[in-house]
C-alpha cells in the first residue's frame, strides 16, 4: 500500500509540484485581501489613527522587505566560487525548497493570526500585517525565483506558468466559498473556515516541497562527489584564485547599467499603478455608473468574475507566448487596452452592456499582463548572468529589485485616484463628517449633482487605461529581450553552465 502511494505521488511530474505552491498562496491570500480590512474596522473596531499608521508602515515594509530578502537569499550565489568550486544548479534549488518548506507553514500561520483577537486593535494590525508580508514576500521570491532557476528555455518556462494559472484559479474558489462563511456579528464558523484553510496550505507546502527535494537531492548529491573528486585532483596543485564576494553597492551599480531592466521595471510601474487602480475602485465604478442599471447578483457576478478570469485566460495568453513569444503578447495586450478604453470612449456611459464588458475586462487584461511578467523577470535573470559573467543566477534578488521599483504603483493607485475623482466631481470618498454627510446625500439626490459624478467616474475609467497603454507601449518598445536579442542570451546561459540546464521533463 505504502508503495502504491508512493509510486502515485512521484509519478506527479515537476511542473504541477512547482504549479501547485501557487493553490496553497492564494487560497489564503484571496481571503486576506477581501477581509482583514473590513475585519479590523467592522469586527474589532480599530481606530483611524491606528488604521492608517498601521498602513503607513506596512507600506514601507512592503517595499523594502523584497530587495532585503531577496539579497539575503541570494548573496550566498554571488561570487561563490572558491577553490575552483561552484554552486550547482540542482544544489541551488535545493536551498530555495528548504526556504519554501520552512517559512511556507509559518506564511500559513500567520494568515491565522488575523482572525482571532488577542491584543491591541492597533498593535494587533500593525504586527500581522508586518508578520504576513514578511513571510509572504520569502515564498514569493523563492518561487518565482525558481521558475527562472527550474528551467532555461521558454517552453519548460510558460509551462511552468502555465500550472502556476491554473491553482491559482484553483485558489480563487476560497474566495467564493467565504461568502458562506462571513458574518460579522457571529465570526466563529469563518474563523474555522481559516483553520481549515490555512491547515491544507500547511499540509500541501509540506508534500509538495518535500516531493520537489526528493528529485533533486540525487543530483545535489553527484554534484558534490564530482567535486570532491576535482578537490583531490587539484592536491598539490595551485588552487585556483577565489573570487571576492560581490557587495551591494557593487550589485547596484550593475543593475543601474541593465537597460532592459531599468525599461521593464517603468513599464511595469505603471502596470501594477493599473492593477491596483481597478481593484481599489472597481467597487466605487459599479455603484456609480451601474447600479441603478444592472442587478444587485449582476454587480456580483462580475466582482467574482474578475478574480477568477485573469486566471483562467492567463492559459490562453500563454499558449500565445509559446507560439509568439512574451515581448509580442505583451505589445498586443496593451494595444488591446488602448483599443478597448478608445472605443468605450467613443461609445459613452449610457452603453450599459458594452460599459459591463469594459469594466470586467479591463480588470482581467491588466491582471492577466501582470501573471505573464515573472516570464520576461526571468529573461532580465539571464541577461544578467551573462552580461555579469556570475557564477550562478541571482534570480531572488532580481525579483526583489523588480518589486522595490514597482511597489510604489501599490501607493499611487488610490492616492492619484482619489485626487483626480475629487478635482473632477468635488467627491471625497474619505469624508466622514457627519453634516458633510448630510449634504452629499442630498447633492447626490439632485440629477445635476448625480450626472456630474457619473461623468467623472467614466472619464477615470476610461483615461486611466488610455495613458497607462501609452506609456506602457512607449516604454516597452525601448525593451530589447526579445527575438534574436533573447536566443543569444539563452545559448549564452546554456553554454556557460558546466552541466547541462535542468529540463523539467527529465525530473
Amino acid at each position: 500500500m505504502a508503495r502504491r502511494v508512493w509510486s502515485c505521488f512521484s509519478s506527479i511530474s515537476t511542473a504541477v509540484l512547482y504549479g501547485s505552491l501557487s493553490l496553497f498562496v492564494s487560497i489564503l491570500h484571496n481571503v486576506f485581501l477581501l477581509y482583514y480590512v473590513d475585519t479590523f474596522v467592522s469586527v474589532y473596531k480599530i481606530d483611524k489613527v491606528s488604521f492608517w499608521v498601521g498602513e503607513t508602515v506596512f507600506l514601507i515594509w512592503n517595499s523594502l522587505n523584497d530587495p532585503l530578502f531577496g539579497w539575503i537569499s541570494d548573496r550566498a550565489f554571488l561570487g561563490s566560487q572558491h577553490a575552483g568550486v561552484r554552486i550547482s544548479n540542482p544544489q541551488v534549488v535545493l536551498k530555495r525548497l528548504q526556504a519554501l518548506s520552512r517559512t511556507g507553514p509559518l506564511f500559513a500561520l500567520s494568515f491565522l493570526a488575523f482572525w482571532v483577537s488577542w491584543a491591541r486593535p492597533g498593535f494587533q494590525f500593525l504586527v500581522c500585517l508586518c508578520l504576513y508580508d514578511g513571510f509572504l514576500t520569502v515564498v514569493d521570491l523563492n518561487h518565482n525565483a525558481l521558475l527562472a532557476d527550474l528551467a532555461v528555455s521558454a517552453s519548460e518556462r510558460t509551462r511552468l506558468n502555465f500550472q502556476c494559472s491554473l491553482f491559482s484559479a484553483l485558489g480563487s474558489l476560497s474566495v467564493f466559498m467565504s461568502y458562506s462563511f462571513w458574518d460579522k456579528e457571529d465570526f466563529f464558523s469563518f474563523r474555522m473556515f481559516c483553520v481549515a484553510l490555512a491547515a491544507l496550505s500547511i499540509l500541501g507546502f509540506s508534500v509538495a516541497c518535500w516531493l520537489l527535494r526528493q528529485r533533486f537531492q540525487g543530483r545535489a548529491r553527484r554534484d558534490e562527489e564530482e567535486d570532491s573528486v576535482l578537490k583531490e585532483l587539484c592536491v598539490g596543485q595551485a588552487p585556483l584564485a577565489q573570487e571576492k564576494e560581490l557587495t551591494l553597492g557593487q550589485y547596484l551599480k550593475q543593475l543601474s547599467k541593465h537597460t532592459n531592466f531599468l525599461w521593464f521595471a517603468s513599464m511595469n510601474l505603471v502596470q501594477v499603478f493599473h492593477c491596483h487602480f481597478n481593484s481599489n475602485f472597481f467597487p466605487l465604478f459599479l455603484e456609480h455608473l451601474l447600479s441603478d442599471r444592472i442587478s444587485a447578483s449582476t454587480g456580483s457576478f462580475l466582482l467574482g468574475f474578475s478574480y477568477i478570469a485573469p486566471h483562467l485566460n492567463n492559459l490562453y495568453f500563454l499558449s500565445l507566448c509559446g507560439r509568439y513569444g512574451v515581448y509580442t503578447v505583451v505589445r498586443w495586450l496593451f494595444f488591446l487596452k488602448l483599443i478597448l478604453s478608445v472605443i468605450m470612449l467613443l461609445a459613452g456611459p449610457d452603453q450599459i452592456y458594452l460599459l459591463c464588458i469594459f469594466i470586467a475586462s479591463n480588470r482581467v487584461f491588466t491582471e492577466g499582463t501582470c501573471k505573464l511578467l515573472n516570464l520576461v523577470i526571468s529573461d532580465l535573470v539571464d541577461e544578467d548572468l551573462v552580461m555579469n559573467r556570475r557564477q550562478q543566477a541571482a534570480s531572488a534578488l532580481l525579483f526583489g529589485m523588480v518589486a522595490l521599483v514597482t511597489k510604489p504603483g501599490q501607493t499611487f493607485a488610490p492616492l492619484i485616484g482619489t485626487w483626480l475623482l475629487c478635482v473632477y466631481t468635488g467627491y471625497d470618498i474619505f469624508q466622514r463628517d457627519p453634516l458633510q454627510e448630510v449634504v452629499r446625500t442630498q447633492e447626490l439626490w439632485n440629477p445635476a449633482w448625480f450626472s456630474t459624478l457619473r461623468q467623472g467616474c467614466f472619464h477615470l475609467l476610461i483615461f486611466i487605461p488610455i495613458t497607462c497603454a501609452v506609456l506602457q507601449l512607449l516604454a516597452w518598445s525601448q525593451f530589447s529581450l526579445h527575438g534574436k536579442r533573447l536566443q543569444s542570451i539563452k545559448l549564452q546561459r546554456q553554454s556557460a553552465s558546466q552541466e547541462l540546464p535542468i529540463d523539467v521533463k527529465d525530473i
